[in-house]
C-alpha cells in the first residue's frame, strides 16, 4: 500500500486586504448576485471573472423547475467569457452568495462540476485561475483550482 498526502494552501483575506482589482471584481461577483433566478432554493449565487486583457464577464445562478436544467453562477460566467472572448485566458474568478439581501459569512465553494469546468478552462489557456470565494467575514483566495480539485480530471488522461 502507498498512502499520499495532500495538503491545500488557502489565505484568507480581508476586503482591505485585497488588491483594488481583486476587490472590484469580489464587488461584481456580488452585484451579479442580482441577476440570480433563483425562486426554489432562495440561494443566489454571483460570480465575476477576469480576463487577461482586464475584461470582467459575469455570471449567476439560474435555477429551473426541472433541477438538472439549471446553472451555476460559475459556470454562466466561465462559458460567457469563453463565448464572447474565446482566445482571452480567465486570470481569476471571485464568488459570492447570499441567503435572501444577506451575503454568507462563510465563503461559498464551488460544486463539483463547477470546479472541473475551473480545471478545463485553466487547461485550455495553460494557466492557473486566481479563485476569490468572498464571505463576509473574510475572502478565502486559492491560487489555481489544484487546492479545491487535487486530483482533477484532465485531457492528458484519456491518453491512456
Amino acid at each position: 500500500m502507498i498512502e499520499r498526502k495532500i495538503e491545500a494552501i488557502f489565505r484568507i483575506f480581508e476586503m482591505d486586504e485585497l488588491s483594488e482589482e481583486d476587490r472590484q471584481l469580489v464587488e461584481s461577483a456580488k452585484n451579479a448576485t442580482s441577476g440570480s433566478y433563483a425562486p426554489y432554493s432562495k440561494f443566489h449565487v454571483g460570480a465575476a471573472v477576469r480576463l487577461e486583457d482586464g475584461t470582467v464577464v459575469i455570471g449567476s445562478n439560474q435555477e429551473n423547475a426541472a433541477y438538472p436544467s439549471g446553472l451555476c453562477a460559475e459556470r454562466t460566467a466561465l462559458f460567457a467569457a469563453g463565448a464572447q472572448h474565446p482566445d482571452v485566458p480567465v486570470v481569476a474568478l471571485a464568488i459570492a452568495a447570499r441567503k435572501g439581501k444577506r451575503f454568507l459569512p462563510q465563503p461559498v465553494s464551488p460544486c463539483g462540476a463547477c470546479r472541473q469546468v475551473i480545471s478545463g478552462v485553466e487547461e485550455r489557456y495553460g494557466c492557473p485561475i486566481r479563485i476569490l470565494l468572498y464571505g463576509t467575514e473574510g475572502t478565502l483566495v486559492s491560487e489555481g483550482i489544484t487546492p479545491l480539485l487535487p486530483l482533477r480530471f484532465v485531457e492528458n488522461d484519456m491518453n491512456v
